[in-house]
C-alpha cells in the first residue's frame, strides 16, 4: 500500500485539481483507511511478533509515512489503554467526551462531528489523557516531516494535497469509517463492543471481528475470522460424543477466561 500511494503521488501532480480532489476521496482515502489499519495491527505487534517489539515499532514508522501526519508510535500508546480500560472514563480516549455529546447533538452537528472526527481523534488524548512524549515519538514526527518534505520537492503542492486530503477524507465523512462509530457505539445497555462481518472487511484487516479482537488481541487480523467460529464448535463439542472430553474443557476454560477479561474490562478503570 505504501509503493500504491507513492505512485499515485506521481500519477496526480500534474492533474486538475478537481481530479486530485476526486482521487483522493474515491482511492486515497480508502488506502489511507486501510494503513491506518495496518499500523493498528502493527501496534499490537502482528507483524514481527511480540519477540521483536521495536521492529514492529519501525515498521509501524515507516507504513505512516503515505499518510502525511505522524500517528503511528502515538497510536500504540493510547490504544493499549483502550484495551486495558475500555470505556474507562478519562484513560479511553476513543471514547467521545462529555462536551462532544452535549454539543453534538443535532443531525447537522453530528454530520459535523463525523466529518472533523480525524481532529477529534488526534486531539482528544491530548485533552483527556496527556502522556510525555517520548524518544519514539520523535523520531516518527521528524520521519514523517522529512517524507512529506521530499513529496513536496519532488512532486509538488498536488501530491502533497493528495496525501493529506485522503487521510483527512477517509478518517472522516467516509464508507469506511462507520466501523469507528459501529464498533463500540452502545446499542443495548451493557454491550459495549460488535462486530461485523461484512465485505468491508478485507479492506480494514478484518477489524470489523471487533468482539474477536477485544477477546483475543494478540491474534492477527487475518486469524480473526477463525475466532468467530468458537462458540460454534463449543456447542459441537457440547452435543458431539466423539471428542474427547479433554479437548472439550480445554476450549471450556478457554472461553471462560475470556468471559472473565470481559467482565474486568468493565469494571471502574484502576487509578493512576
Amino acid at each position: 500500500m505504501v509503493l500504491a500511494q507513492l505512485t499515485a503521488f506521481y500519477l496526480v501532480k500534474d492533474l486538475d485539481w478537481k481530479w486530485v480532489i476526486f482521487w483522493a476521496y474515491v482511492f486515497g482515502s480508502c488506502i489511507s483507511h486501510s494503513m491506518t489499519l495496518a499500523i493498528h495491527e502493527i501496534s499490537h505487534n502482528s507483524a514481527f511478533g511480540n519477540s521483536k517489539a521495536m521492529w514492529n515499532r519501525w515498521f509501524g514508522i515507516f507504513a505512516n509515512l503515505p499518510l502525511g501526519v505522524p500517528y503511528s508510535i502515538s497510536f500504540k500508546r493510547y490504544h493499549m489503554d483502550h484495551h486495558r480500560y475500555l470505556g474507562g472514563d478519562g484513560i479511553d480516549v476513543d471514547i467521545p467526551t462529555n462536551f462532544e455529546g452535549w454539543f453534538f447533538c443535532t443531525r447537522f452537528r453530528k454530520f459535523m462531528w463525523i466529518v472533523l472526527q480525524p481532529f477529534f481523534y488526534a486531539i482528544r488524548p491530548l485533552c483527556i489523557n496527556p502522556k510525555p512524549i517520548t524518544r519514539l515519538e520523535i523520531i516518527n514526527l521528524l520521519a514523517q516531516l522529512s517524507f512529506d518534505v521530499v513529496i513536496y520537492y519532488l512532486w509538488g503542492v498536488k501530491s502533497t494535497f493528495y496525501m493529506l486530503a485522503g487521510s483527512l477524507l477517509g478518517l472522516g465523512l467516509h464508507p469506511i469509517s462507520g466501523h469507528f462509530i459501529a464498533e463500540h457505539y452502545m446499542f443495548l445497555k451493557g454491550h459495549e463492543t460488535y462486530s461485523y462481518y461484512g465485505p468491508l472487511n478485507l479492506l480494514t484487516f478484518n477489524v470489523g471481528y471487533h468482539n474477536e479482537h477485544h477477546d483475543f488481541p494478540n491474534i492477527p487480523g487475518k486469524s480473526l475470522p477463525l475466532v468467530s467460529l468458537l462458540p460454534r464448535l463449543l456447542l459441537f463439542l457440547k452435543i458431539s460424543p466423539t471428542l474427547t472430553r479433554k479437548s472439550r474443557r480445554t476450549l471450556i476454560i478457554t472461553r471462560t477466561k475470556v468471559g472473565s477479561l470481559e467482565k474486568k474490562r468493565k469494571q471502574p478503570p484502576l487509578p493512576h
